[in-house]
């Protein structure tokens, strides 16, 4: 093996490395985002170690708070997470305004209604992706919940283009999943997340917004580098 060959490889198994810390990720906000906690994901949460120094103000102040809500676990905290979860994301009944709601259509429609345009265009990339949600999910397919785990699964599929040399799809999937920030995630996320600081009541909820408003920056970069650095490896015509 060459020298040049052995570089490349390395190159790639570190690429894939970190597309699959990625995925981690956002399967972990998806999960945050789809559900109440569970007694065993607090535990979970309380194990891991909480970086406050990641180079991203929001990332920072975001594990900072998830963090300073698992030090003072009791023994209704999950019952205390979960009442924000529902006063944060439905509050007490639909008016457009009464909490955060989790859904790109309210963000996208200038009546802040649910099931509109977005959702449609929401479906028929899922569709396209040969994707189909679980039948026992109700809500809507524009749930920010399932827009991350889209996410997670096109990346999920791009370390596999990695691992079998498939190149050109890899770069044509993250290619994906810039647009899609572009187009929606990254466009309405932060409205979302916004909102939730107007109505969670715990550290957890609060530390949720600036975490997710944190990676999808951090991870918007990251997608511009690949696509840069692919672009840049590809011989001139």
């Amino acid at each position: 093996m060459t020298e040049n060959n052995a570089a490349a490889e390395a190159a790639i198994e570190d690429l894939i490395a970190i597309n699959e810390g990625r995925a981690k990720t956002y399967g972990l906000l998806a999960r945050l985002y789809r559900e109440e906690c569970t007694q065993e994901l607090i535990d979970e949460l309380y194990g891991l170690k909480w970086r406050v120094s990641t180079g991203n103000a929001a990332l920072d102040r975001g594990h900072k708070l998830v963090a300073t809500w698992l030090s003072g676990l009791w023994e209704n905290s999950k019952t205390e997470l979960a009442a924000d979860y529902m006063r944060t994301f439905f509050g007490h009944g639909y008016s457009g305004h009464a909490a955060a709601y989790p859904f790109e259509s309210v963000y996208a429609s200038e009546k802040r209604l649910l099931m509109q345009g977005a959702r449609d265009e929401i479906l028929a990339l899922y569709r396209a992706a040969g994707l189909d949600k679980q039948e026992s999910w109700k809500e809507g397919e524009d749930h920010i919940a399932l827009e991350l785990e889209y996410m997670q699964v096109l990346i999920d599929r791009t370390v596999t283009a990695l691992r079998e040399d498939r190149g050109e799809d890899a770069y044509n999937l993250v290619k994906c999943q810039y647009n899609f920030m572009e187009d929606h995630l990254g466009a309405w996320a932060p409205l979302l997340t916004e909102q939730m600081r107007d109505f969670t009541k715990t550290a957890f909820y609060e530390g949720l917004s600036y975490m997710t408003d944190g990676f999808l920056q951090v991870d918007t970069e990251l997608m511009e580098d690949m696509l840069s650095d692919d672009e840049d490896e590809q011989p001139a015509e």
